[in-house]
């Protein structure tokens, strides 16, 4: 059975863990595949602590799903990021930053009851309109979005995937998805 619990600092690993497999399986075949065959968990885990996202003081929460002790998804949220900065933020507008779940997982409706506890975290922090970035090739979660509720709201950006060797980065078009909570 899933449980729905806020994030504590010895997550870090499991959470880095669910985090890479997401990225590794979600964004596959547009993502360049350099990039996914070097992500190492280890490295995003000690950027959770440095960041401190489990720390409760932090503008964001984490909210993890758990099956028989076993983290298998999570989801962040909190005050819009202007420009995506987690330095600009709007208090006007909440935000899902994120929401991955372990491949295998997929389809169960863990990723429903995660997008769902943010959005009551959302409302409970007074929020009543929320933003999400999805990137445009990412069909799968572009379909879970409109499942919900969202809807492309006419924004878009950039996300710039730095490559190595000093080559410059590759550029993913990403759009800004909007929900109401209050609806």
């Amino acid at each position: 059975m899933l449980t729905i619990r806020r994030e504590e600092p010895d997550d870090a690993d499991a959470v880095a863990r669910v985090h890479v497999h997401g990225w590794q399986a979600g964004y596959a075949g547009f993502m360049p595949d350099e990039v996914l065959g070097r992500l190492n968990v280890a490295a995003w885990a000690q950027r959770r602590r440095d960041v401190g996202t489990a720390d409760p003081e932090h503008p964001f929460t984490t909210l993890l799903g758990e099956v028989d002790g076993l983290v298998i998804g999570f989801t962040t949220f909190g005050p819009y990021r202007r420009n995506q900065d987690r330095d600009d933020l709007d208090p006007a507008v909440g935000e899902v930053l994120a929401l991955y779940v372990e491949p295998a997982f997929w389809g169960d409706g863990t990723a429903a009851a995660l997008f769902a506890a943010a959005q009551a975290g959302l409302g409970e922090q007074g929020w009543t309109g929320y933003r999400l970035w999805v990137l445009a090739d990412n069909v799968r979660a572009r379909r879970f979005c409109e499942r919900a509720g969202l809807s492309p709201d006419g924004e878009q950006a950039t996300y710039q995937v730095p490559l190595a060797g000093g080559r410059g980065p590759v550029g993913l078009a990403e759009l800004r998805y909007a929900g109401r909570l209050d609806d």
